[in-house]
This record gives C-alpha cells, sequence and structure tokens, in this order.
C-alpha cells in the first residue's frame, strides 16, 4: 500500500502577516572544489544557504530546505570557479522557491585555501599554507542585484618601530659607554663588540593577521583569491613561513628590521595599494602583541 507522506509546509499555514528576511541551513559539511594556482584541489568547507520568505494570503508553512541541500550538493561538485558558477547556483536557489514567492538567495561558503610557498631564500624548498578564506554571494531580483565578496585572512610578523628605535638608544649608549672614551677604533673591533652586544635589548615583534575582503568582478573568469593572497604579502613584505633553514630565518630578521610598522601603518599600506585594484576594499588589521597583554587593531 502506497502512502502519501504528509507535507506540513503545505498543507498547514503559518502566520503569513510577518515577512522573514532569510530562511534557510547554516554549517552545512561540503567539499569546495577549487580552480587556484598553486592551491590544493579540494578543501573541507562548511556553508550558509539562506533565501527570504515573504508574508501573504497564499504564504507557506515552511520553505524547502532539501531543494536547497540539493542545489549546494550538486554545485560541489561542478566546482568554485568564478562568480559566474556563484551566480548560476543563487539563480537556481530563488528559481526552486517560486512557490514561496522568494526573490533573494545569500551563500557564505567557508574553508581554508591550501598554497604551496616557496622558502625564503633556499633553493627547491617549499611548505604549505592555509589561509582561512569566506565567500559571500548574494541575488536579489526585487533589487537586481549580484554581487560576491571575498574575504580572507593573512598571517604576518610585525616589528613595533617605537620599540626597535628604543632598543637602538639602548645599543647606542652602551657602545658609547663602553668605547667612547677611544679615540679610534678599527673595524674588527666594531665588529667584535656588535657580535657580542648588538642584542643588549631587541625590540619586540609579534604574529599579525590581516583580514581583508573585496568586491569580485561578476564577470571575471576566476575567484582571483591566491593573487589577492600574493598582492597582500608582497604589501607587507613579511608573510609568516613555512619551511625555514638558518638561511631563511636570518633573512626574515632582516626583512622584519627594516619594515618595522604599527597597526596603523599596516591597515593604511594595505588599504590605499588594493584601493587601486579592487572595489569594496575592507581591511581589519590586529597585532597580538607580545609586549601588552591586548591587541592592537585598526580597521579601515
Amino acid at each position: 500500500m502506497n502512502a502519501t507522506l504528509p507535507d506540513v509546509a503545505r498543507t498547514q499555514s503559518g502566520d503569513s502577516t510577518v515577512s522573514l528576511d532569510e530562511v534557510g541551513m547554516e554549517n552545512i559539511a561540503v567539499p569546495v572544489r577549487l580552480n587556484e594556482t598553486g592551491a590544493q584541489p579540494v578543501s573541507e568547507g562548511s556553508a550558509d544557504l539562506l533565501v527570504d520568505f515573504p508574508g501573504g494570503e497564499t504564504a507557506l508553512k515552511g520553505i524547502h530546505m532539501s531543494r536547497l541541500y540539493r542545489l549546494l550538493i550538486e554545485f560541489s561538485e561542478t566546482g568554485l570557479s568564478s562568480p559566474a558558477a556563484l551566480e548560476q547556483l543563487m539563480r537556481q536557489c530563488v528559481d526552486s522557491h517560486e512557490d514561496c514567492a522568494s526573490t533573494r538567495a545569500l551563500l557564505r561558503l567557508r574553508f581554508p585555501l591550501m598554497l604551496s610557498r616557496p622558502a625564503l631564500v633556499s633553493r627547491g624548498l617549499s611548505g604549505w599554507r592555509s589561509y582561512p578564506l569566506e565567500i559571500e554571494a548574494e541575488m536579489d531580483r526585487r533589487r537586481d542585484l549580484f554581487r560576491v565578496r571575498l574575504h580572507l585572512d593573512v598571517t604576518y610578523s610585525s616589528t613595533c618601530p617605537c620599540s626597535a628605535a628604543l632598543a637602538g638608544q639602548v645599543i647606542g649608549q652602551t657602545f658609547h659607554a663602553d668605547l667612547g672614551d677611544r679615540a679610534s677604533l678599527a673595524p674588527a673591533e666594531v665588529l667584535e663588540w656588535l657580535e657580542h652586544n648588538a642584542m643588549i635589548a631587541t625590540p619586540h615583534s609579534q604574529r599579525s593577521v590581516a583580514s581583508v575582503s573585496v568586491l569580485l568582478d561578476p564577470a571575471s573568469e576566476n575567484l582571483g583569491a591566491s593573487g589577492l593572497i600574493d598582492e597582500i604579502e608582497a604589501i607587507l613584505l613579511t608573510p609568516v613561513q613555512t619551511l625555514v633553514r638558518r638561511s631563511d630565518e636570518q633573512a626574515f630578521a632582516r626583512l622584519n628590521g627594516v619594515n618595522p610598522m604599527y597597526v596603523e601603518d599596516a591597515a593604511r599600506r594595505l588599504a590605499g595599494k588594493l584601493r587601486q585594484r579592487h572595489q569594496g576594499v575592507r581591511v581589519q588589521v590586529r597585532h597580538m602583541e607580545s609586549l601588552h597583554a591586548h591587541d592592537a587593531v585598526a580597521r579601515a
């Protein structure tokens, strides 16, 4: 005997006077297949997928979450290749809820982007870096709107300019106290003193995070995430490293020494340069200080 399964969403009405902005699912486990230069092709992702649910006399009790889920799984199998692929998914989500009078769909997709990064100076050596990434896509037919925003985090090292200046003063004062009464010094004597005393005071540096988001061109052929990461790391100059030998560590120390920056410096530098090439740039910089028990932050 084949019994018809009840469909409460259709046979029972809800409070149709109340319009809901977003209804759907959050934290859906989904594989993310990418086509990004130098990246691992598949990542473990988490997605939020929602539609609006207007009220009205003929409003249903609930949306069709299984339809959204199925569309997301089909999308994950074809791969996340471009804003156009996201636009097609958003259109399908809205179309699948025509009987709910939905006109808007929203997707948030979070996953780590794994990129191969070469050692700083050691030839032929490399390692993997994981960059937290989020894609936010929205379609709203009432406003003829489709937009995609790319969010990502880049971790780097920052040396405090004030701390560097104070450490330099201590080294200079100590040098003067030890050798200031000498009328002349041979270079070898100065070098020997520096080798034993240049670390009498050191500036503090810390692991830092730049959170950047940009609006993507809907007509772009790819997401450009790896390219944006390359841009950010080239601007900051001191991204954290993967495989490090002594020569790489020395080169990294040199980079930090010639590139001290406050949190304000990093935020201004990033916002100023990225806005020359990207739309809708948002920047947040966080320095997790080794001097203070709190973080320093700046937003643009």
